[in-house]
């Protein structure tokens, strides 16, 4: 085993031979879209994610999905359908699975890559200097919270899901252009809980400017009015000891940088020196970012300041 869960990266990776390893991981959840089609395509996306985070190509996925008796069968076709269709993009096939019955509908993959191991990219090789580039803007789980709840209509509906849906395929290849030296894909516990992973055990700092972090145009107004998931919260007060806030910084912002989201961009730890070709190469590959919005600094207990402006 060279990547187990002692480091909280994305995948695990196991030795297979001299030269080469199998990377595997899995993730699912409920629906964060009512459109099942589109729910399928998020979720693959998103399980999807850990591969690219690692630096590595996919190679086949599992579905598994929870579903309940009573809803059409026509329901589960689509949420596989959106699935199968992702996986296509990522050029890869959906070889089985399984399925149970559940109260509430859940979907996701495992996949599995095959890699060669100095290619393997780790979340715990952040070294003092990197510049931190992020390749998505953030939004997403506060965005959907507000769609459950019936608020920003259609519009939001069509802003928020291509952010979920897009593959970090492309982010992935960009990233080849560079010799990276940490990556993880930010989801579940938001930008600075995947940071503060990659810091800990990088025995590593880090220092975010907030006026550089991406974020989509409507979401610092949707929460303002309170539309915020529980998990954004949980993440905010489970970081309480490890982020130093500049005074000013208001509630608002820390829960946005906190924010849970859903299938979102990778953060890359690399040199200055190759920062300006990650970013032309992210610009060219069509990324819905390429944002360089702080460094790592010598700080061993891996704490992360979060500045107003860079």
């Amino acid at each position: 085993m060279l990547i187990g869960s002692n480091t909280a990266d994305d995948c695990a990776v196991y030795r297979i031979n001299d030269h080469q390893a199998l990377v595997q991981t899995v993730d699912y959840f409920t629906p964060v879209v009512d459109d099942p089609f589109r729910y399928g395509e998020i979720a693959a996306a998103n399980a999807l994610s850990d591969i690219y985070a690692m630096g590595c190509e996919p190679l086949i996925a599992l579905n598994i999905i929870g579903f309940p008796k009573d809803l059409p069968m026509e329901i589960m076709a689509k949420i596989l359908q959106g699935g199968a269709s992702k996986a296509a993009e990522a050029g890869i096939s959906i070889v089985g699975g399984h399925t149970i019955d559940d109260r509430e509908p859940k979907y996701g993959l495992v996949v599995t890559a095959l890699a060669e191991i100095d290619d393997i990219i780790a979340n715990a090789g952040a070294r003092v200097g990197d510049d931190l580039v992020l390749t998505k803007p953030l939004g997403s789980g506060i965005g959907t919270t507000a769609i459950k709840r019936n608020a920003g209509g259609e519009a939001l509906v069509e802003m928020i899901t291509p952010l979920m849906t897009t593959l970090n395929k492309d982010a992935a290849t960009a990233m080849k252009s560079v010799s990276p030296h940490a990556v993880t894909d930010v989801t579940g516990f938001g930008l600075l809980g995947h940071l503060h992973e990659m810091t800990s055990v990088s025995k590593v700092g880090a220092v975010i400017a907030l006026d550089a972090v991406p974020v989509l145009p409507p979401i610092r107004e949707l929460a303002r009015k309170g539309y915020i998931p529980g998990g954004t919260r949980a993440n905010l007060k489970f970081l309480a000891e490890d982020i130093l806030w500049d005074d000013g910084i208001q509630e608002i912002d820390r829960l946005i940088l906190c924010d849970a989201q859903t299938s979102g961009g990778l953060l890359i730890a690399t040199d200055p020196k190759e920062t300006e070709k990650l970013v032309e190469e992210l610009q060219k590959q069509g990324t819905l970012a390429a944002n360089v919005i702080g460094r790592i600094i010598d700080d061993p207990t891996g704490k992360i300041r979060v500045h107003p402006t860079g």
